[in-house]
């Protein structure tokens, strides 16, 4: 499974801004992006969800949905993203489609570790730098964080740095042995900077489909 190196974690002051942007993000060349809402309704996510499928599907960019496994399945998103206080990816995984694909969220060595076991697909490493889009904000780790981090934890699991990410941050982040990233508020403030960010990452779809085949 290649996970995409550019995630757009969904941002928006309501739902439907959610998911303008969600469109806005998948127009821009976003290949994979995470529906991140927090309502407490199960039954309006679900309803915002069946939505933000319709318009990735439409652009044929995956979606991942931030903690509700049980709608991902639903709705037959791409995957689902886990945090800490989510239920746990092995639980997750037997419910889940077997192509579904599971994020955890990571902030220290240990952490990491502990998910790996979990059989996840991918970790979201952070925070990078502070951020105002996470009230309950991990210590940052930063570059000397990320590569502290990198140097112990040998595995072919790609590692997405998120947390107040700009396109300056990408070639050292890269550096330390992160294999991807994921943005929200950079990208909400201006969805041009996609393509910089690809460009950055070496991550459009033609580079993706080359190095499978290599």
């Amino acid at each position: 499974m290649i996970i995409p190196k550019l995630h757009y974690i969904s941002q928006g002051s309501s739902p439907k801004e959610h998911l303008e942007n969600i469109q806005k993000a998948c127009s821009s060349g976003t290949e994979l992006v995470q529906l991140r809402l927090k309502i407490s309704s199960e039954k309006k996510i679900l309803k915002f969800a069946k939505e933000a499928r319709e318009i990735t599907s439409h652009f044929q960019t995956r979606l991942i949905i931030n903690d509700h496994y049980k709608i991902a399945k639903e709705v037959k998103a791409d995957g689902v993203h886990l945090g800490p206080s989510d239920v746990c990816p092995t639980i997750a995984r037997k419910y889940l489609y077997t192509w579904q694909m599971i994020g955890g969220t990571a902030n220290t060595l240990e952490n990491c570790e502990k998910l790996l076991d979990k059989e996840i697909d991918y970790i979201s490493l952070g925070p990078f730098r502070e951020t105002t889009t996470n009230d309950n904000l991990s210590p940052v780790l930063g570059l000397k964080g990320y590569t502290a981090i990198t140097d112990v934890l040998k595995t072919p699991i790609p590692i997405i740095g998120v947390g107040g990410i700009t396109t300056a941050d990408v070639e050292a982040i890269l550096d330390t042995g992160i294999s991807g990233i994921a943005v929200s508020g950079e990208i909400t403030r201006d969805f041009n900077i996609v393509r910089t960010f690809n460009q950055l990452l070496n991550a459009s779809l033609i580079e993706e489909k080359r190095h499978t085949f290599e």
